[in-house]
């Protein structure tokens, strides 16, 4: 029951993906803005809140530039195919209801990051090099990391850090002068606010709290509190930050020992309908 739900969510992504190209649903935005981005100088449009600002780092725009050479519509829709596999990978079951929450259908709609990042918190706690995605995009959704130190996971960590610094190694050779530019952009965009956000307070303040949470959820167990810090830590707190938090604590919570399944639920209600239990 729950592969027939997740093929569900993909066969769903393939069919908003075909309206996208036959131009009935709006294109990405956001994906628009990677797909414009010069691997070798992507910060020429890098303001938060003006049109195709690219925010990333270097090695981001490297790494999908294979999918730059598609037509930009083409890119559009296999962009959105592939969130919606991440969705119904990560919320496996649940993703056919995860898809009606506003925050997730407009975080997939613009093609932004927050379902890719749901996935490799989910990912990170088995294969922490997942990690290396959210260091290398958001940045400050990473304080995800302090799970593994409260908990004395040094492996785990050295993997998250060092897969994450020779994926910089690698990029700074092929384009020094990016990272530069990337280091500016932070620099210029720190403080910058934005009428449409919807958590308050400095970014440092979240990012604090976020901090607290990890610690207590790693000292208690939780892993839910994960995400759950990571979409508090976003550093442009747009109402897709909750496509983080509702992705990645369901994703989460599918995969603790125990869980309701979907499919199981969804079992025993049509047992209890027809008087079998």
């Amino acid at each position: 029951m729950r592969r027939t739900f997740q093929v569900a969510v993909v066969m769903l992504g393939v069919l908003y993906a075909t309206a996208q190209l036959a131009g009935y649903v709006p294109l990405g935005g956001d994906a628009e803005a990677y797909w414009l981005a010069d691997p070798i100088h992507p910060y020429l449009h890098s303001t938060v809140g003006v049109g195709y600002a690219y925010l990333y780092s270097p090695a981001f725009a490297q790494l999908i530039e294979p999918l730059r050479l598609l037509p930009w519509r083409l890119f559009d829709a296999v962009w959105t195919v592939v969130l919606f596999m991440a969705l119904a990978w990560t919320a496996r079951g649940w993703g056919l209801v995860l898809v009606l929450f506003p925050p997730v259908l407009a975080s997939i709609a613009l093609g932004n990051i927050e379902t890719f990042m749901a996935a490799a918190i989910v990912i990170g706690f088995r294969y922490p090099a997942a990690w290396a995605l959210i260091l290398l995009t958001k940045v400050t959704p990473g304080v995800g990391l302090l799970w593994f130190a409260v908990r004395r996971e040094w492996r785990a960590l050295f993997i998250a850090g060092g897969v994450t610094a020779a994926v910089v190694a690698a990029s700074f050779v092929v384009a020094p002068s990016a990272w530069f530019e990337w280091f500016d952009s932070l620099r210029s965009n720190a403080g910058v606010t934005f009428p449409l956000w919807t958590l308050p307070g400095p970014l440092w303040l979240r990012v604090a709290v976020a901090a607290v949470l990890v610690v207590w959820g790693a000292r208690t167990d939780r892993r839910w509190a994960v995400p759950v810090a990571a979409a508090i830590a976003m550093p442009v707190p747009y109402l897709t930050l909750f496509a983080l938090m509702a992705v990645g604590v369901v994703g989460v919570l599918e995969r603790e020992p125990g869980a309701v399944r979907l499919g199981a639920r969804a079992a025993r209600w049509r047992l209890r309908s027809s008087g079998q239990a």
